[in-house]
Formats: structure tokens, C-alpha cells, sequence
């Protein structure tokens, strides 16, 4: 893993095994920041990251290993699993100022929903850190970061959402029939009954899945939902494709915006 740093060879170590490996590489003031004190946080979708870790000292960097140099204080560190890691708010802060916008908006969905952190509390913390780098762009993104997203292509169907100009959509909208619960939509707009789903490997494979799904399919037009589905062809090839398939459905609903709907980046 690095200078001795050892992990058995037949070990494949996700973000969370990259953590614990970069900081016991790091030693004594080594801590865990951005995607990796994220994955010790309970965060997904990191494991092909690197492992970020802030020491105090300059040292070779191994491979998959990113070392920052950066004075954090005291109120911003935590312990998880007896590693010294930024707490959540502070890891959403660095998060939301490196890299890509939009993965950066990703990465914070999948921080927010493992911990509870909402952007209103990393607006607040940003907030208090006026002379800190790229700023202003945490503060731009946040109207996008939603941790309801449970998958990364679900917050990546978001997101597709977002850049084509229509409203924000709710996340995991529950819907009921007679005080009952019959579906959880993955995202949509509840005032106007138009629902979006992103159909994973699991919803054709899992038998169990396949039958909720069919039944929920059943039921929701009955209530007057019309449910758009997603997958990973359309996500990646054919996003225009699936974004008119949405617009025409919330124009039959009576969204009042005008047809022209494309998809765009942050303005």
C-alpha cells in the first residue's frame, strides 16, 4: 500500500479500506478528509477514488493516495472507528470545492444521506468561512445537493433534471391509497403527478423486485401518476431522449413552462 504499509493480497479494499490504509500510512496528525472521511462517514459511491488524507509533514505520496497540506481546527475533527476524519460538515466543505461540479454535487448527496447533514447546515458552516477558496461555488451547488438520491445513477438522473431547466423534483415521493402506502417514486413532481424511476440491474434480475415493481406500475396510473423510467442507455446516450419523454408528461399535467427544454450545464 505504501511504505510499510501492508493489506494481504487477496484483500480488495474499497473507499473505506483506502482510508484506513492512507492513514495508517499517514501516522501520528494524519487525517482523513474530502471522499475519504466521507466513505469512514458512511458515504457510497467513492471506491474508485483515491484516499485523501492532510498531513503535517511532507512525505512521498503512494499510489491511489492524494495528501493535502491544510491547517484544520480542532472543532472540525472527529474520531470514526479510532481514525481521526473531518466531521461531516467540514468533509461536505471540502467536498463541494474540489473538482467537478457536478460530482462534487453527487458526492455531498451520498454524504447527506448517510449522515443526516443537510445543505442548509453546510450553507451555514461555509457561510462562516468567508476568505476560504471556491466559496462562492459550494454555495452555488447547494440548491442541487439532495440526499435522497439512493443510488449514484438516481442522483445523476437528478441532476439531468436540473441542468435541462425544469422544477426541482421531490425525492422519494411515498404515495398512498386509503391511509396505505402503495410506492416510493424515486424522484418526480407530486402537484403534478408525474414521477420518474431509474431502473437498476436489480429490477430485472431480483425476481422479488420485479413483482413490486409490476405492481406499482399497476397502481400508480390508477391514481393518476404517469411514471417515466430511466436506465443506463438513456442516462448516458439518450439524455435529450428522456428528457422530452418528461416535459411532454408534465405538459399533459398542466406544467405551464414552454416545450423547449434542453439539457445545459451550471449557469
Amino acid at each position: 500500500m505504501g511504505p510499510d504499509t501492508f493489506v494481504d493480497d487477496t484483500v480488495r479494499l474499497d473507499a473505506r479500506g483506502w482510508a484506513r490504509a492512507a492513514a495508517v500510512w499517514g501516522g501520528e496528525g494524519a487525517v482523513l478528509v474530502g471522499c475519504s472521511a466521507a466513505a469512514m462517514h458512511g458515504a457510497l459511491w467513492f471506491d474508485e477514488l483515491p484516499a485523501e488524507v492532510v498531513l503535517p509533514r511532507r512525505a512521498r505520496t503512494p499510489e491511489n493516495v492524494l495528501v493535502y497540506r491544510d491547517d484544520i481546527p480542532t472543532e472540525d475533527l472527529c474520531l470514526v472507528d479510532g481514525l481521526l476524519c473531518t466531521t461531516p460538515v467540514r468533509t461536505a466543505f471540502d467536498i463541494g470545492r474540489r473538482g467537478n461540479e457536478w460530482q462534487a454535487v453527487e458526492r455531498l448527496d451520498s454524504l447527506c444521506r448517510a449522515t443526516g447533514l443537510t445543505p442548509a447546515e453546510i450553507e451555514e458552516f461555509t457561510l462562516r468561512h468567508p476568505g476560504a477558496r471556491n466559496r462562492r461555488r459550494l454555495i452555488r451547488l447547494l440548491p442541487y445537493v439532495d440526499g435522497g438520491a439512493e443510488s449514484l445513477p438516481e442522483s445523476r438522473t437528478r441532476l439531468l433534471l436540473h441542468r435541462s431547466g425544469l422544477p426541482k423534483p421531490e425525492t422519494q415521493i411515498t404515495v398512498f391509497r386509503h391511509g396505505t402506502i402503495i410506492a416510493r417514486i424515486d424522484m418526480g413532481w407530486r402537484n403534478w403527478l408525474v414521477g420518474v424511476e431509474y431502473d437498476g440491474a436489480h429490477h430485472w434480475t431480483d425476481p422479488r423486485q420485479r413483482t413490486q415493481d409490476l405492481a406499482r406500475y399497476n397502481d400508480l396510473p390508477a391514481l393518476g401518476w404517469t411514471i417515466i423510467r430511466a436506465n443506463a442507455t438513456l442516462l448516458a446516450r439518450h439524455p435529450q431522449e428522456l428528457i422530452t419523454k418528461i416535459t411532454a408528461a408534465l405538459h399533459q399535467h398542466g406544467y405551464p413552462s414552454p416545450s423547449g427544454t434542453s439539457w445545459r450545464g451550471f449557469v
